[in-house]
């Protein structure tokens, strides 16, 4: 079976309810999460082979979160024991990331002090057949950025695919640098590349329409999808080994709700998901991240890629309705939002 090892920082999410509410009753729900644990944890859920790589500090709460991690059916023997802290985020009830409300508390952290020489990865990657991490872990620090570029290179090496979440944090890369002056040289490395056109544009400097770069509310009547082939074409033209290129596209629809597709480049073809809405959101944290379990789990399988934007888009769009930062769903329920709009 295909042996999945998802890289990056384990944080814990504060969720409190806005206008101090969580004061007067002395209470905020805590989360743990982590874009590449929730992919891990989706990727289990759907019976898969996956493992977690991040660092923690030797204390009773990282003992705590690995034995909730094991629970979800997650490896963690290849976690790294170091540093001090547990990185952490605060974010109001109803928010997602895009959100100015967001605050970052991650400085110091165990995973943020990696250094280069640290890990030994071809005891970290034995036997395993693909590696996923995002842009969030080179957005850190310097010291981060070469970590990943370090365990790249012993993943290419050792014929690894390769996968990266253009996830783009705003209130991260802090450090000198900007994305685009990092994230070529570790997409270079990748087989499948997800994000967006602006993700893609920040991110790697792939062009895009200026008439796009204002805002990311939605056009009336603008072709997001002949864009999004382009974008996948100058991808795969700039990074050559990359096979896979994935595109969300989500919209605010009637005030609460969203309004979803996504596309898959592959061979020269575009495949497209149903379109999705949904009037209300229940949380949007962690919805790309399942998407992302979603390409993994059909593409380590060879399902046709039709059969992978599907599965993965509707995944991702029942994430919207699930109250946490990593996805419950069961294959039997994705599949079932998928009847529901084919």
């Amino acid at each position: 079976m295909t042996k999945i090892c998802c890289f990056g920082e384990l944080l814990l999410r504060f969720s409190p309810k806005a206008e101090g509410a969580w004061i007067q009753n002395a209470t905020m729900p805590v989360f743990v999460g982590g874009a590449e644990l929730n992919v891990a944890t989706a990727l289990a859920n759907w019976g898969l082979n996956a493992s977690y790589f991040t660092a923690l500090p030797d204390n009773s709460l990282a003992t705590d979160i690995k034995n909730y991690i094991q629970s979800k059916g997650i490896n963690t023997d290849s976690i790294n024991t170091s540093g001090e802290r547990i990185g952490t985020y605060y974010l109001p009830q109803g928010s997602d990331l895009k959100n100015a409300g967001v605050i970052y508390d991650r400085a110091y952290s165990s995973f943020a002090s990696l250094k280069v020489g640290q890990i030994d990865w071809k005891s970290v990657l034995k036997d395993v057949s693909w590696f996923h991490f995002s842009a969030i872990s080179p957005a850190l620090n310097q010291d981060a950025a070469d970590v990943c570029l370090e365990v790249l290179k012993v993943a290419s090496e050792m014929n690894i695919t390769i996968s990266v979440d253009l996830n783009y944090r705003a209130k991260l890369w802090k450090y000198g640098k900007k994305p685009v002056e990092i994230m070529p040289t570790l997409a270079q490395y990748c087989d499948v590349i997800m994000g967006n056109i602006w993700a893609a544009n920040t991110l790697l400097g792939i062009e895009i329409d200026p008439l796009l770069l204002a805002s990311t509310a939605k056009v009336p009547d603008y072709d997001y999808l002949q864009h999004g082939k382009a974008t996948s074409e100058a991808i795969q033209k700039t990074f050559p080994k990359c096979k896979f290129v994935a595109n969300t596209y989500r919209f605010d629809y009637q005030t609460t709700g969203i309004e979803y597709y996504t596309s898959l480049f592959t061979e020269g073809e575009q495949f497209v998901s149903p379109l999705f809405y949904a009037e209300s959101v229940a949380d949007k944290i962690g919805s790309g991240d399942c998407f992302m379990g979603g390409l993994i789990y059909g593409l380590s399988q060879a399902h046709h890629p039709q059969t992978v934007i599907n599965y993965a888009s509707a995944a991702a769009y029942g994430k919207l309705q699930e109250y946490g930062d990593a996805t419950q769903q069961s294959v039997n329920q994705v599949q079932a939002i998928l009847e529901k709009v084919s």
